[in-house]
């Protein structure tokens, strides 16, 4: 596995390499629906975005992340982040995560195509074995999100995270292997040609 900086392109939906150009209409995004606020995910405050594109840049330079701006192509608007996290080369194995999207562009094409473009970088360009998604065990339409994808549930992380709240969350943990990723590009493009988009986004 190559890790690099690169842009993906679908036909409504353009993932490209978090940058400080991204910041302003990344912290607009994060204002509509006030994501930081949100209790079953972590969201960056807006004023916290140098903090977080420069803790971004070190997980790319030490290997283990690369981050996106999520950005609608027909509005050429940012729209929220993505990245893949946990990059594990030696065993082509990557997790998908810290999704938020700004609340207007929820239950859109928008997750369902950034979802699909980042599947298909992890299977068909890294060659990956298997990519993971996990989510807050109390968030059940982003378990479900994730489940309709084709991904298996493969148990609970107990006392995994420490919430912006201060609560102890338990996450799911979810993965998608190479065998069953074929079904799942066909079932995400259908969804994509029909318009038909899970409730709920996968962190």
């Amino acid at each position: 596995m190559h890790i690099e900086k690169t842009t993906l392109r679908g036909r409504n939906v353009r993932l490209e390499p978090l940058s400080q150009e991204h910041l302003p209409g990344l912290a607009e995004a994060i204002e509509d629906g006030a994501l930081w606020q949100l209790p079953v995910t972590i969201v960056p405050h807006p004023e916290d975005l140098p903090q977080f594109l420069q803790n971004a840049e070190a997980q790319f330079h030490a290997g283990k992340e690369l981050s996106f701006a999520t950005i609608d192509e027909g509005s050429g608007k940012v729209v929220g982040s993505t990245r893949f996290r946990n990059i594990e080369s030696a065993h082509k194995r990557v997790e998908i995560g810290f999704t938020f999207i700004a609340q207007s562009w929820q239950r859109s094409h928008i997750n369902t195509e950034a979802k699909y473009l980042m599947f298909k970088h992890a299977f068909e360009h890294w060659q990956c074995n298997r990519v993971e998604l996990l989510t807050d065990f109390l968030n059940l339409k982003s378990r479900a999100a994730i489940a309709r994808i084709g991904a298996r549930e493969e148990g609970i992380l107990r006392s995994h995270m420490l919430m912006g709240d201060g609560r102890i969350r338990d996450s799911v943990i979810f993965s998608l292997v190479a065998s069953e990723w074929p079904q799942a590009k066909a079932r995400l493009a259908s969804w994509l040609q029909a318009g038909d988009y899970p409730r709920g986004q996968p962190e």
